[in-house]
């Protein structure tokens, strides 16, 4: 059952939560636009829960903690139900009375794991940028789009082959033996991990060692490099490139042409010519370095090409926050679909951290 999103506090608390907080704070402005995408979604929460049975931790104040966690960089459930117990910020901001007692991490991760199961991350991030004090920042005519690699939770001691004898057990023994991959040769075609199958072994550039990895992609708009759209696939080669076609196919069904900026690991002549296909300016820079490139003198000649390609550069801000702050640079979550959900939400959250000063500057 559904639990209550309503305030609840002591009948002789003398703490005032609203008065603690100070009218300037950041998290004032980003709880107004959480608390109207939270309201948004609410047959979707409606949707998720039985109506009967005993009340679960509301929905809404899951997903404020779970933002908290990713603004203030805490790296387990059970620290933010400690932070949550004394910080009467974090109890403002989730809606918790200072009365009422913060829940136990385990509890809050069993409730979490229902919005892990549905598609709440891309529901609350589209929610984010459909309100229209939002929607007005963004640019509808020029993107960006690029990937980054996403560490999975496995250890390359759980790789091991998809079919034929078993390895032998290392020397030593233990949960944690010894293993040495000396000689031995390993490709996501004859090798699996155990811990996470959906993982895939993948080399960022020559000389470079081989990782567990899943790969996450952003399409950002130009103006204010809000992220308008991620997704989380496998890593591989090709997964860049459908990615990009992916998202932003929905934003080229309008009249007048729409450019799309990206890496040079997107000049290829099929992805272009799609591109073309739908009607989207591929500004993509030209790779040059041994092979002709897809990209010729139509359009690198426009003033706009060159823009693009300086703007486009801006989507490794918020990879770097989403990576480094929010923590997803080695998710700790196993499977492509919990991976991604994660990955989703924490590009909703790099948008709700830049908004409020954007939305301070007149239009």
């Amino acid at each position: 059952m559904r639990g209550d999103d309503n305030w609840t506090g002591e009948l002789f608390s003398y703490v005032d939560l609203e008065a603690r907080v100070r009218r300037d704070h950041p998290l004032r402005a980003i709880r107004r636009i959480v608390n109207e995408a939270l309201s948004a979604l609410e047959r979707d929460f409606a949707a998720m829960y039985s109506p009967i049975g005993r009340p679960s931790i509301p929905p809404e104040k899951l997903l404020r903690a779970m933002l908290l966690q990713a603004f203030y960089s805490i790296r387990s459930e059970r620290l933010l139900m400690e932070r949550l117990e004394y910080d009467l910020l974090f109890r403002w901001f989730v809606g918790i009375g200072v009365d009422n007692a913060a829940w136990d991490h385990s509890v809050f991760s069993k409730n979490r794991d229902r919005l892990l199961e549905g598609d709440i991350a891309a529901k609350f991030l589209s929610a984010v940028l459909a309100q229209p004090k939002v929607k007005r920042l963004l640019s509808t005519d020029h993107f960006s789009v690029d990937g980054t690699l996403i560490e999975a939770w496995a250890s390359m001691k759980s790789v091991k082959p998809k079919d034929g004898p078993k390895e032998p057990p290392a020397e030593g023994g233990g949960r944690n033996a010894e293993a040495d991959f000396h000689g031995q040769k390993r490709s996501n075609e004859t090798h699996a991990s155990t811990t996470d199958p959906d993982a895939r072994l993948y080399r960022k550039g020559k000389g470079k060692e081989a990782k567990l990895c899943f790969m996450g992609h952003g399409l950002m708009e130009n103006r204010h490099g809000l992220l308008v759209d991620a997704c989380l696939t496998l890593a591989d080669g090709h997964a860049e490139r459908m990615a990009a076609l992916h998202m932003i196919e929905p934003r080229a069904d309008r009249p007048q042409a729409i450019t799309l900026g990206a890496d040079k690991a997107y000049d290829v002549e099929d992805f272009v010519n799609e591109l073309r296909s739908m009607r989207v300016t591929p500004h993509v820079a030209q790779n040059t370095s041994g092979r002709s490139s897809a990209i010729d003198g139509r359009t690198t000649r426009h003033g706009g090409y060159a823009v693009s390609q300086r703007i486009r550069k801006r989507i490794e801000e918020a990879f770097g926050w989403i990576k480094s702050i929010a923590g997803q640079d080695k998710t700790k979550f196993r499977g492509r679909d919990r991976v991604g959900w994660a990955f989703t939400f924490a590009a909703a959250a790099y948008n709700l951290v830049r908004l409020p000063k954007l939305m301070a500057v007149p239009a």
